[in-house]
């Protein structure tokens, strides 16, 4: 979540949640891990996300991420 926007200048995000967690495969030293994120849902102080991680094009972890914004 980019929070360089003027509407989230000054904010921080928290983690507040977890949802839909699969870890698939493992993930070793030396693999090059590459994570996609979609926001499903964003409201002024909260949010959800949904994220995708793989390694070699096949995915290894999936989950929903659930945050809220705060003033700094």
């Amino acid at each position: 979540i980019s929070l360089s926007g003027s509407k989230n200048r000054g904010k921080l995000a928290y983690f507040a949640g977890i949802n839909k967690a699969r870890f698939r495969k493992p993930v070793v030293p030396g693999d090059q891990l590459i994570t996609r994120v979609k926001v499903l849902n964003l409201r002024s102080s909260t949010g959800k996300v949904q994220a995708a991680s793989s390694v070699d094009g096949k995915i290894v972890a999936e989950a929903e991420f659930l945050f809220s914004l705060v003033k700094r």
